[in-house]
């Protein structure tokens, strides 16, 4: 019977939106246990929001000073003690998560399962490969802990009709001296987080330039919608970085995502290939992106956009 250690993912005062994800995730386990650790310095409700996640047996708070930016290198070690408890660690696949568990599972010795994006029993599992392009099963050592991170645009959040218990915790590890948080710098934007946005409009190299993009942020804010982009326009560098849509950018699962002047190479199409409704526009017929989007219209996007920003009020 399995015993799931998940790691909450926050961001000091609220949880991130992968965490529920993850949750529900751990719950297709049907774990004897599902314990949420929380891993904090002055905790401002981040572990009750995580009791109220369906399915969490307990949360458990580890309040530390060294925890109070959430470093994968101060974390890794008190997560390898508390696994002993486990027969399964898991953490949502966000930057955080990738950093962090990989550490974990070198740590421990043991193998790592990226990706998880459905589960037929302790051990077998579904992963993408080839870019999302083929799912693959895995059966992992039942013999040792199993460290994974699960794909959370393949899950719907868990439920937040649950009253778990909070349990402060200590752990005795030791951390290391030779890392310290210097600063954060992050993109600040009134719109929807792109991860999380439940609609989202994307621009690519047919935009032309970073002062054309303006068009692409003026239909997503009537439509209230995350903005991303595709790599080409980042390389271009038209848009930041942190806007890239892809194998290598965000994997992102709206219900809605509008592509505009994006071709839909196939590393685009690793991260979107879960969102519900895909509307392409672009000019070229031959486009690839009409090959897997809902719908399609083939227009200059400099014609169709501001009309249909127009049409929308």
């Amino acid at each position: 019977m399995a015993k799931v250690l998940l790691i909450a993912d926050h961001d000091g005062e609220n949880l991130n939106p992968t965490t529920p994800k993850a949750v529900a995730c751990a719950a297709d386990f049907s774990p004897e246990a599902l314990d949420v650790a929380v891993f904090v310095s002055g905790d401002n409700g981040v572990a009750d929001q995580a009791a109220k996640l369906d399915g969490v047996s307990r949360v458990l708070r580890i309040d530390n000073p060294a925890n109070e930016h959430c470093l994968a290198a101060m974390l890794a070690p008190q997560i390898v003690k508390m696994a002993a408890d486990y027969t399964h660690v898991l953490v949502a696949g966000s930057t955080f998560g990738k950093d962090l568990m990989a550490r974990v599972a070198a740590l421990l010795g043991v193998l790592q399962v990226s990706d998880i994006m459905k589960v037929e029993s302790d051990y077998v599992f579904q992963r993408p490969i080839y870019a999302g392009n083929a799912i693959t099963t895995v059966e992992a050592p039942s013999d040792q802990v199993l460290c994974g991170t699960v794909r959370a645009a393949s899950y719907q959040a868990a439920g937040e009709g649950n009253s778990a218990s909070v349990e402060d915790i200590s752990v005795d590890a030791e951390l290391p001296d030779h890392t310290r948080f210097v600063s954060v710098e992050t993109h600040k934007s009134d719109r929807p987080d792109l991860q999380t946005a439940p609609r989202v409009v994307s621009g690519g190299r047919g935009v032309g330039s970073g002062e054309n993009f303006d068009i692409i942020y003026k239909l997503a804010d009537k439509i209230n919608a995350g903005v991303g982009a595709s790599r080409a326009a980042v390389d271009a560098g038209y848009v930041p970085n942190d806007m890239q849509v892809g194998q290598t950018g965000k994997i992102i699962a709206p219900e809605l995502y509008i592509a505009v002047g994006i071709s839909g190479a196939i590393q685009h199409w690793a991260g979107i290939k879960d969102a519900g409704t895909i509307v392409a526009i672009n000019k070229d017929e031959e486009a690839p992106i009409f090959e897997v989007a809902d719908l399609g219209l083939v227009a200059d996007l400099f014609d169709a956009v501001p009309e249909l920003e127009q049409k929308l009020g």
